[in-house]
């Protein structure tokens, strides 16, 4: 027969040597799971109120006129058409994806821009901000001439 005996204080050591490592692994995986879900890389999203707003735009280096050229009501569509699939990727391109809020309603802030290099009518250069439950999810930067142009928050190419 065989018997062996351990002391109180090396069960203790090996308790703790677990929690240690059970503690480590779970930070680890928690770590891992925060950072796969903080979406669009970092990027400020709040948009419930005036400064959230003012913030979320300044974060790409653009100024605007304090005060929105409009708001309105806009309904994000069910059923997709070319020209929403084509605005839907630029969405992507910036890390948004309006899809997953289709038949939602959301409110689009308007602002003027007053920095876009180029434009000698500041007037006609707008970011565009789609808010859904006090949180951006989508919108551009556009100019409203006939021969205007729409882009993502941080530039030409959508990405941010």
């Amino acid at each position: 027969m065989f018997v062996y005996s351990v002391k109180t204080k090396h069960i203790r050591v090996i308790f703790l040597a677990a929690f240690v490592l059970f503690t480590a692994v779970s930070l680890m995986i928690l770590s891992n799971e925060s950072q796969e879900t903080s979406s669009n890389n970092d990027m400020i999203l709040s948009a419930e109120t005036h400064e959230e707003r003012m913030k979320f735009i300044s974060q790409f280096g653009w100024q605007v006129e304090e005060e929105p050229y409009s708001v309105k009501e806009v309904i994000i569509p069910e059923e997709a058409d070319d020209v929403y699939n084509a605005y839907n990727e630029l969405q992507r391109l910036q890390g948004f994806d309006l899809n997953e809020y289709a038949g939602v309603r959301a409110k689009c802030w308007t602002y003027v821009i007053k920095n876009y290099e180029g434009y000698e009518n500041q007037e006609c250069i707008h970011a565009n901000i789609l808010v859904y439950d006090g949180a951006v999810i989508g919108g551009d930067i556009c100019s409203v001439e006939l021969d205007g142009f729409m882009h993502g928050f941080s530039g030409e190419n959508g990405k941010t």
